[in-house]
């Protein structure tokens, strides 16, 4: 499996935000993420970090 846990970058902390990632498209400034069993979000940030050994993806929340 190739999927990817994501985690939003708050307050110097990785919190958990989606697990089993599948797709992730950066759209401006927002970023949509859609996990295996068909679960969306979208939120503004950036991509803080990916990593592809640890299958993480770290996202930093922009307001």
């Amino acid at each position: 499996m190739c999927e990817a846990n994501a985690y939003i970058y708050k307050n110097g902390k990785e919190e958990l935000y989606l697990e089993n990632v599948d797709i992730l498209i950066p759209e401006g400034n927002k970023i949509f993420l859609k996990n295996l069993f068909g679960e969306q979000k979208t939120l503004e940030g950036h991509i803080k970090e990916i990593s592809l050994l640890k299958h993480k993806i770290v996202i930093e929340e922009t307001k």
